[in-house]
């Protein structure tokens, strides 16, 4: 009698097993919608990437890619749909990585956890920083997509040829520019050492954060007129004023300082690993090409943190999908995400392989073939760490950036333009 009871709870309870183990299974032929930010020169590698996946997928899923415009614009529209309800948003959205926190905490996203878990998908694969970077809470909120990171290009001929070696702390900054800045004989600059992206703080913020100084500190308070802070924007302002580099600031600022690259007037300029395809096909094309190389940014000046942020995108699932759009979502982001399409969509892009597993493939060697800088930054993405989340921090930051242009190219008092600074950062934070 105990058998035959004990035979009728576990026929009971296979409906219920069943249930769990496909929950998240697609079982019945759907086309999901794919919002994304990919203009018309990736056309040709996207149509492949989705037409490789409708072609072989057995579970009759087709996706539909479609774009949207920029990330902010995406922003725009995924805020609204989600607001209107279900059926309004689609199955899939691209998103700048700047923006899974707000999305995390209104609840946007769907929690990824246990797709991953029903799948055995092997995330740590991405690494502690990536994870980090698209998690909210403990939980993973989305995938990393197309990541990038703050680096400094140089011109890798010239270094050979002139003996230059690339900073690997800021206190190596002083020799290093020394040597990489050239000037003409009436004493103008002819070749700068190094230019800094001022129209975006990403740029140049973590040669203060590997050095201590925080923009936004975890008690909603900022040490921007730090002590640390005011001998960094010196030493800055001093590369500045003897000529050695300059902060580019302004209408035409990244095209103009990318140009200067481009034509030999600058010996390295501070900007993001996604656009190394751009300096090399650029390079080619001008009057006198050069070797672009690509160098992690220099870190603290003791030499014991190396950190960056991440750029790029992530990919996410709307929360008030149907459940049948998040499963088929996920197959697609599985695939997407693979050591293979990751690799091959790094390389389309020039944005850098971010699964530790693509990088032990023969795909990856003959890839490097191709993209030889690529190597040192993909061997520190290790470093990468999320954007600093705070819901005033972009405007502070602005703040910041602002300030700095002031003091580099006006020629403002150091610490007394901090301290202004700080005064305003405060009256942000305090506003939230």
């Amino acid at each position: 009698m105990k058998k035959f009871i004990t035979l009728l709870l576990v026929l009971a309870l296979l409906p219920t097993i069943a249930i769990g183990v496909g929950e998240y299974d697609v079982t019945e032929p759907i086309t999901i919608t794919w919002w994304h930010a990919h203009e018309d020169q990736f056309s040709e590698a996207l149509n492949y990437m989705v037409d490789k996946f409708n072609s072989e997928n057995s579970m009759g899923i087709t996706v539909d890619p479609v774009y949207i415009g920029s990330y902010g614009e995406i922003n725009t529209q995924f805020i609204a749909a989600a607001a209107a309800g279900a059926g309004t948003v689609p199955a899939l959205v691209t998103c700048n990585t700047s923006y899974p926190a707000s999305y995390g905490a209104e609840g946007l996203c769907e929690i990824l956890d246990p797709y991953i878990d029903a799948y055995d998908y092997d995330i740590e694969d991405f690494g502690e920083g990536l994870i980090a970077s698209t998690s909210f809470d403990g939980e993973q909120i989305c995938l990393p997509y197309l990541i990038s990171t703050q680096v400094m290009y140089y011109n890798k001929d010239m270094a050979a040829a002139e003996g230059i070696e690339m900073p690997k702390t800021v206190a190596d900054m002083d020799a290093f520019l020394e040597k990489a800045t050239l000037f003409n004989e009436d004493g103008t600059t002819k070749r700068y050492g190094t230019v800094f992206g001022g129209w975006d703080y990403w740029y140049y913020e973590m040669l203060y954060k590997n050095n201590g100084v925080q923009l936004v500190l975890e008690d909603e308070t900022t040490d921007i007129n730090s002590e640390k802070s005011i001998e960094i924007t010196n030493k800055i302002k001093e590369w500045i004023d003897k000529g050695y580099a300059y902060y580019a600031y302004g209408t035409g600022a990244s095209g103009n300082m990318r140009q200067l690259f481009w034509d030999g007037g600058a010996f390295s300029v501070f900007h993001t690993s996604s656009l190394y395809d751009t300096y090399v096909n650029k390079v080619k094309e001008s009057a006198n090409p050069f070797e672009v190389g690509m160098a992690w940014l220099p870190g603290s000046e003791d030499g014991t943190l190396f950190k960056s942020e991440v750029g790029g995108s992530a990919i996410l699932i709307p929360a008030s999908a149907t459940q049948a759009e998040k499963n088929a979502a996920w197959q697609f982001l599985m695939f997407m995400t693979s050591p293979e399409m990751n690799l091959y969509w790094a390389d389309k892009t020039g944005y850098f392989p971010t699964r530790a597993s693509a990088q032990g493939t023969p795909e990856y060697q003959e890839y490097l073939t191709r993209k030889p800088a690529m190597e040192g930054i993909v061997s520190m993405s290790s470093w990468i760490n999320p954007r600093n989340q705070h819901p005033a921090y972009d405007a502070c930051a602005n703040l910041w950036r602002h300030a700095l242009a002031k003091i580099f190219n006006e020629g403002a008092p150091v610490q007394e333009t901090l301290e202004e600074l700080a005064i305003e950062v405060q009256e942000n934070l305090d506003d939230q």
